[in-house]
Order: C-alpha cells, then sequence, then structure tokens
C-alpha cells in the first residue's frame, strides 16, 4: 500500500504566498499587513512568517515597520541584472530539455502552450501567466539543472509581479509568446533553435516592463 505523505502546512503556506506574488496578486509597492496574509491565506501566523522569512531572503518580499510587507519595486539597475540571469539561464535551460526531449516532454508542453493559447484569446491573464510558467518550468526541471532551474525560479519571482502589472494594462494582444517557435525547433530536433525562441521570448516581456519603466508606469 502507498503512504500518502502530508505537506506540511508550513510549506503550503509559503509556496501559495510565493504564487501570490508569482502571479501578480500583490502588486509591487503595495503594502499589505501579516495579519492580513493570515486571513488571505487561511494560515496560521506562524507558517505565515515563516513563508515571508524565506521570500525576502530570496528577494520577493520587502519587511517593512508596522508589521507590513511589500513586494519591491524594479528599478533599471535591477532589471538589467535579471535581464542579464534570464537571458543567460534560461535559453541555455531550455536547451539542455530540448537536446534529448521525450515524446512524454512534447506533449506537455503542447498542452500548456494549448492553454496558454486559450488564455490568450479569452483575454484572461491570470489564466495566461499560470500555464505561461507551466510551460515554461516543465521545460525547465527537463534539462536536469536543478542548480540553474531554482535561480531561474527566483528570477521570476523577482519579475513576475511587474510583468503582471504591465500586461493587465496592455491587454490580451500584448502577452509574450514564443512558444511554438519553440515547439517547432524542437520536433526538428533544433535545440539551439529552441534556446533562440527562447531568448526571444524572454525579450518581448523584458521589453514590455523595461518601456513601462522609462514611461514611469510601473
Amino acid at each position: 500500500m502507498t503512504e500518502t505523505r502530508k505537506i506540511p502546512t508550513h510549506e503550503v503556506t509559503y509556496v501559495r504566498l510565493r504564487d501570490m506574488i508569482l502571479f501578480g496578486s500583490l502588486a509591487p509597492g503595495q503594502p499589505v499587513t501579516i495579519q492580513g496574509l493570515v486571513t488571505d491565506l487561511s494560515a496560521g501566523m506562524t507558517p505565515v512568517r515563516e513563508a515571508i522569512r524565506r521570500l525576502a531572503a530570496e528577494g520577493a518580499l520587502l519587511p517593512q515597520g508596522n508589521r507590513r510587507v511589500t513586494v519591491p519595486r524594479l528599478d533599471p539597475g535591477l532589471l538589467d541584472q535579471i535581464a542579464f540571469a534570464r537571458q543567460t539561464i534560461e535559453p541555455h535551460l531550455a536547451e539542455l530539455a530540448a537536446r534529448d526531449a521525450s515524446p512524454d516532454l512534447v506533449a506537455r508542453l503542447e498542452a500548456h502552450d494549448g492553454a496558454v493559447d486559450q488564455a490568450i484569446r479569452a483575454g484572461d491573464i491570470p489564466a495566461y501567466l499560470e500555464s505561461n510558467h507551466a510551460f515554461h518550468f516543465a521545460l525547465y526541471e527537463a534539462s536536469g539543472a536543478g542548480v540553474l532551474t531554482d535561480m531561474a525560479r527566483s528570477l521570476w519571482l523577482r519579475f513576475g509581479p511587474s510583468l503582471r502589472f504591465v500586461i493587465e494594462r496592455g491587454g490580451a494582444s500584448s502577452l509574450p509568446d514564443r512558444h511554438e517557435e519553440m515547439l517547432t525547433a524542437m520536433h526538428r530536433g533544433d535545440a539551439k533553435g529552441v534556446a533562440r525562441a527562447m531568448r526571444a521570448d524572454i525579450d518581448q516581456g523584458l521589453e514590455q516592463v523595461r518601456a513601462a519603466l522609462e514611461k514611469g508606469e510601473i
């Protein structure tokens, strides 16, 4: 008989708060109280504080006075660092995964891309963000490069809230999506082509956020 291990409460709370940040439920610069997070997450004070501590260490939350936290705002210098790291790490992860992509991986990526396309057609930004994340990390996790994948997760936590803000203003037509190019290259067995398409996908989102920063919109 298979034993089912219960996921600890503190881990569930961490993942739920991480996803609130990652998918833009908390806007950059928006202060929230710890007590408010306790209510929103239906969790106790101790696991919420532990989740905040972990996410602050990852650069995804900034503790404030009066028992408040906020998602840090991006500035041009920080965005340049995130851009360099993402453009370096993520195309490499995509290339590694594509070198020996199994039919199962390709099928999962196509399913995630179908969900992305459906979200774009519907103008459903939360669904787009979740499906887009699922596509990217299904690919990255298949690379076998765990350290680099963890670094990519951290970068997305720092970048995601600003992207959500920008694409909400731009509408569905602004949503970055170069997945079809990646899948076409993968079917050809062109791992470097997958990496190039990944870089173009990343650049599209980065440039949208950069333009918004230059205009003082975020």
